[in-house]
């Protein structure tokens, strides 16, 4: 919200000398933000002045174009000039070229003299152009930086204005006032006006405040004019739509007649740009009254307005001449003809005013704040409107807004108004809170005395009343935001000032720190990270081909995934299902960047819906859903497991003197694999695996003892690698780490480390080529007993001396005991017991 000073002087007492940074350091202690300073002075500098044209000389140029050498009195005749400088002719006449045709001798215009700057950091001076010394420059809005109109000069009489020559334009046109722009959080929409403005700046201050509505004599009672009716058949979690629609004729109206400066000044530094007599009008009262207002032409119109929800189908062309479908959902102000404007968000271009406009019809309603929060993003049709319905508005100042509308017609557009008016509607009840005396105390951690509440609670504009144990609180009609205890003591606390709220740091109990979850995915992801892998956060979002294609192990299996109803792009429409779509994405990114050699990581959340997703209606506001509504929420809800995914590409180092690098490989995914179930004291059971998104025969199972299956760990597929425009034979793993969690014991014993010497014996078993290898080591591993301390498979071998169909597998075994030194003997008895067992369960033969 941009606060022009000069205008908020009007309702709080802001200091003469105050500035816009002086504005927004009072409006931080009542708990806004700042955002900038919009000062025109800070890019327009004098002197500029007021000029009249005494002559026009045309002068064609060889170059096709015609150029006026105008004579400008820049001074009253018989007074001398008082201005000096460079270029600054004391008889207070300038001589100037201008290139625009738009003005006539006798019109007054404004002058930049020499030593003045306009913005862009554009330096007036003398200089010699088209055979003429021109002192000086006639300037148009856009020259000036007060509007986009570059077409032609600004001739002050076009705009209502015959000011004294010589007269400070800058002053004349708004120039020196400037605005000070505060953020305005979704609770407090009554801070997006200058009424609710100048109120916090009077809490700020202790200063006095006068209600810009209370200047406004709106009838008590409104009857006889437009027919009006509200319909609302469907109102949303039970709302009406429009609770409340005030209607005020005005006839005759000039919507040719120009805006008066002071008032484009005001929108301009607001932020708003003039576009007509009436339109400016309307904004104007919204940003005054914070009550978003509208103008019909009344002509236009045809039967009575109804207020009512759209039909399926149906169309609106709106402001910004585009034709709108709507949804049922839309609230709509319709006419005899049809939808003549989407409520609280734009008006419809049918109805809209125009210079051909004399009789004009004024609406300021009451709208359901999610209505209108819906059609606005439902349309993708942000509008100072909107933004304050969806935020809240005063139920009570919809006639005073329209009043004001009416008033300023009549005053600035020459319109009669009609004595006869609309106000159809119900007034919402009054919110009363009970607040105990003790509680604002006990929240927020300062003894608050009863004259201290009071006193906050009442300058809100509540009323106050004394009961036992405490007080009940009636909330202004503008705090929409004020339902609960918890609020007034909130407001309590700011008025009061924060400055005075002691700070403490809190104590933290003993015997309290991280969870045992917790303390195991820090240390995954930090025994990662100490590996040497980058962690990135990837897109949750994904396409349905990548689900597809990475949620299930088997082509062609079932999958189910969360559908995004209103997705970023269509491009990324399901909530993932695997980390490696969006890691792989990164990988790509990032290769495609010249970054050749990559490790990366990802831990988050992947959404597994089960047979019930979501349930088929919403629970109504305002009331505790029971404990089977909540539970079938909770039975909606997606299960959410915890994976980390790792993709791997080009070379595990850099290259350099006396150091060839080696390329990532399959055998890598499984030590990352391996290195987490290591940290976490789990062992991972790596087997042949099969997987759609993974090399044929080059990816790995990762399972639990228990036979559970936790992921996945390889080489991707070759036609994935091309389709991603990814070097070949990169590789990958994911798994779920909260299986890995859970399987992990509650404490991990350290194994005893035996001081006496490890006995190695090698043994190279002939087994059919389709058993995989880790099923001939597990046997090994068995038949071995107690005395094995490690078995690793150390070569694979198939050709020239192994039958067909058959392959060699050397194992490395090593034997220890861990209270005596083997013989030979023991480690070769061990050893054969290993392979006796292999023999028998796959008829395996030493070599």
């Amino acid at each position: 919200m941009r606060i022009p000073l000069s205008w908020l002087r009007e309702f709080a007492a802001v200091p003469a000398g105050a500035t816009a940074e002086d504005l927004m350091a009072e409006l931080v202690k009542v708990g806004f933000e700042e955002e900038a300073v919009h000062r025109p002075t800070d890019a327009l500098q004098g002197p500029v002045v007021v000029g009249q044209v005494l002559s026009i000389v045309k002068e064609p140029q060889t170059n096709g174009k015609t150029i006026n050498w105008c004579q400008v009195r820049v001074v009253p005749e018989g007074q001398e000039q008082t201005l000096t400088g460079d270029g600054i002719d004391p008889s207070g006449v300038q001589g100037i070229i201008c290139g625009a045709h738009n003005f006539v001798e006798g019109d007054k215009v404004v002058v930049t003299l020499p030593g003045a700057v306009l913005p862009g950091d554009f330096h007036i001076s003398a200089r010699k152009t088209y055979g003429h010394l021109s002192a000086g420059m006639i300037a148009s809005v856009r020259e000036l930086g007060i509007g986009e109109d570059h077409d032609g000069i600004l001739v002050l009489s076009r705009i209502g204005l015959d000011p004294e020559i010589g007269t400070d334009a800058m002053e004349l046109l708004g120039l020196y006032d400037q605005a000070a722009e505060i953020n305005v959080t979704p609770d407090r929409g009554y801070a997006f006006s200058i009424r609710g403005v100048a109120r916090e700046y009077a809490h700020a201050t202790g200063t006095g405040f006068t209600d810009p509505a209370t200047k406004v004599q709106a009838p008590a009672e409104l009857s006889g004019g437009y027919g009006v009716k509200l319909n609302d058949d469907a109102p949303i979690y039970g709302k009406p739509g429009c609770d409340r629609f005030v209607a005020r004729t005005v006839r005759g109206v000039d919507a040719t007649r120009p805006t008066p400066p002071w008032m484009t000044s005001r929108l301009r530094l607001a932020g708003i740009r003039s576009i007509s007599l009436p339109v400016d009008i309307s904004n104007y009262v919204m940003l005054e009254l914070g009550q978003p207002t509208h103008c019909y032409d009344l002509d236009k119109l045809s039967g009575d307005i109804v207020v009512r929800r759209a039909v399926a189908g149906e169309k609106i062309t709106t402001l910004d001449d585009k034709e709108r479908t709507l949804d049922v959902e839309d609230l709509l102000i319709t006419d005899g003809s049809g939808a003549i404007g989407i409520a609280g968000v734009m008006g419809g271009a049918a109805t809209e005013v125009s210079d051909s406009t004399s009789n004009v019809l004024v609406e300021a309603a009451h709208f359901d704040e999610v209505s209108i929060g819906r059609s606005r993003r439902r349309h993708k049709l942000p509008s100072e409107a909107s933004k304050r319905f969806e935020r809240g508005v005063d139920w009570h100042v919809a006639d005073i807004a329209a009043q004001r509308v009416v008033d300023l017609l009549v005053e600035l557009a020459g319109g009669v108004a009609d004595q006869a008016g609309t106000d159809v509607g119900t007034a919402p009840d009054a919110v009363t809170i009970a607040l105990p005396a003790a509680f604002a105390a006990q929240r927020i951690g300062i003894d608050f005395t009863e004259e201290q509440i009071t006193t906050s609670l009442v300058d809100l504009g509540a009323v106050v009343e004394k009961v036992d144990g405490g007080w009940t609180v009636t909330a202004p009609s503008w705090r929409n935001d004020l339902e609960t205890k918890e609020d007034l003591s909130e407001e309590i606390a700011r008025l009061v000032g924060y400055d005075n709220i002691p700070a403490t740091l809190p104590v933290a109990p003993p015997g309290r720190g991280l969870t045992r979850v917790q303390q195991q995915r820090r240390r995954l992801i930090q025994s990662l990270a100490d590996a040497g892998l980058t962690e990135v956060l990837a897109y949750p979002f994904v396409a349905k081909a990548a689900n597809d294609t990475f949620g299930v192990a088997e082509q062609g299996a079932a999958r189910s995934a969360v559908k995004l109803a209103n997705p970023i792009s269509e491009e990324h429409g399901f909530l993932r299902t695997s980390i490696l779509p969006g890691l792989i994405e990164v990988a790509k990114r990032n290769y495609s960047r010249g970054f050749r050699d990559l490790a990366l990581f990802e831990s988050g959340l992947v959404f597994l819906p089960g047979e019930t997703v979501g349930t088929p209606s919403i629970p109504p506001l305002g009331v505790k859903p029971s404990d089977e509504v909540l539970d079938a929420l909770y039975d909606g809800v997606p299960d959410q497991p915890l994976h980390v995914a790792a993709v791997l590409t080009g070379h595990d180092s850099p290259a350099a003197a006396g150091h060839t690098p080696r390329l990532w490989d399959w055998s890598d995914a499984l030590d990352i694999a391996r290195l987490a179930g290591d940290v976490l004291g789990v062992e991972v059971v790596v087997s042949q695996g099969a997987h759609q998104a993974f090399h044929p025969g080059r990816a790995a199972q990762l399972s639990l003892r228990t036979g559970e299956v936790v992921g996945y760990a390889g080489e991707l597929h070759p036609k994935l690698l091309a389709a991603h425009d990814m070097p070949a034979r990169s590789v990958a793993l994911e798994f779920n780490a909260d299986a890995l969690f859970e399987a992990a014991a509650d404490v991990i014993v350290a194994r005893h480390i035996s001081t006496f010497p490890v006995a190695t014996q090698d043994v190279a078993l002939v087994v059919p080529q389709d058993i995989p290898a880790d099923q001939v080591l597990e046997a090994l591993r068995e038949g071995a007993g107690e005395l094995l301390e490690d078995v690793a498979l150390f070569d694979v071998y198939a050709g020239k001396g192994i039958e067909e169909g058959k392959k060699s597998l050397a194992f490395g075994l090593r034997f220890r005991a861990t209270d005596r030194t083997l013989t030979a003997d023991e480690a070769s008895a061990a050893r054969e017991g290993a392979v006796a067992l292999a023999a028998e369960r796959f008829g395996a033969v030493q070599r």
